[in-house]
């Protein structure tokens, strides 16, 4: 059966469809030794020898995972000096699994992996606004003028968009409380910037929620193959039809 060269470059973990277009505009993407007509040409991953700037590409057969990201460790896939990188608490992971934003290396949580480029982009992308909340424990206190910029919009330094969460809470405790936010964007450590912005000092930032994906008690540092439920439930908030 074939498909789509698009459809392939995201499925081998190459880029998004829409990327995926731009790498064949660009001359960098061969189908049997031979330069493709058009992103629309039909590929059979059975007996089709796709290169992209000669590196052979593997069309999968599709993997979705849900890790419990601990502290201390790095969501790109290139090892730091300091750091560890997630990549390597996935256990026989698909080298086409690319990660769904990302989680800086003091906090922890939900981080999902799939081979499907297209679906990761889309989950990414502010214009579906897919909800990620987080729990973060702080120190200080949510005082009116906090509350009202969690309603109306947080402006950030150096950042033109404030910031709104679709839905906040405070629980207050001793010396601080537990801050529950929903945003339905990833900029760079947005979380703490908001924080910040209020005046509360972090003690932990988790993750819980990735769209219909929860933790659900995932012990850190394990991870774990979607359910059908959950996959389907991805591609439904991000409009997109796991067959295309």
């Amino acid at each position: 059966m074939t498909v789509r060269l698009t459809r392939f470059l995201a499925r081998a973990g190459a880029s998004s469809r829409r990327g995926a277009a731009d790498l064949i505009a660009a001359d960098r993407v061969r189908i049997n030794g031979k330069p493709p007509l058009g992103p629309g040409d039909p590929v059979d991953p059975a007996t089709d020898v796709v290169t992209l700037d000669g590196r052979t590409l593997t069309m999968t057969a599709g993997e979705w995972l849900a890790l419990h990201k601990p502290t201390g460790y790095i969501t790109s896939r290139a090892p730091g000096e300091r750091h560890p990188t997630v990549f390597t608490l996935l256990k026989d992971a698909l080298p086409a699994l690319v990660a769904v934003g990302r989680l800086d290396v003091m906090s922890e949580g939900l981080l999902l992996f799939t081979t499907d480029g297209e679906l990761a982009s889309r989950l990414m992308h502010p214009k579906y606004e897919v909800p990620r909340c987080y729990r973060v424990m702080v120190t200080g206190s949510l005082d009116a003028d906090g509350r009202r910029s969690l309603d109306q919009g947080i402006v950030i330094e150096g950042e033109e968009r404030p910031a709104r969460p679709a839905r906040w809470s405070f629980t207050p405790a001793k010396n601080g409380g537990a801050l529950d936010l929903d945003l339905t964007e990833g900029r760079s450590r947005i979380v703490r910037r908001i924080c910040t912005q209020l005046g509360l000092g972090v003690r932990t930032l988790t993750r819980m929620a990735y769209g219909p994906v929860a933790l659900d008690g995932l012990a850190p540092g394990l991870s774990r193959h979607l359910e059908p439920a959950e996959r389907d439930a991805l591609y439904r908030a991000v409009q997109l039809d796991p067959n295309s």
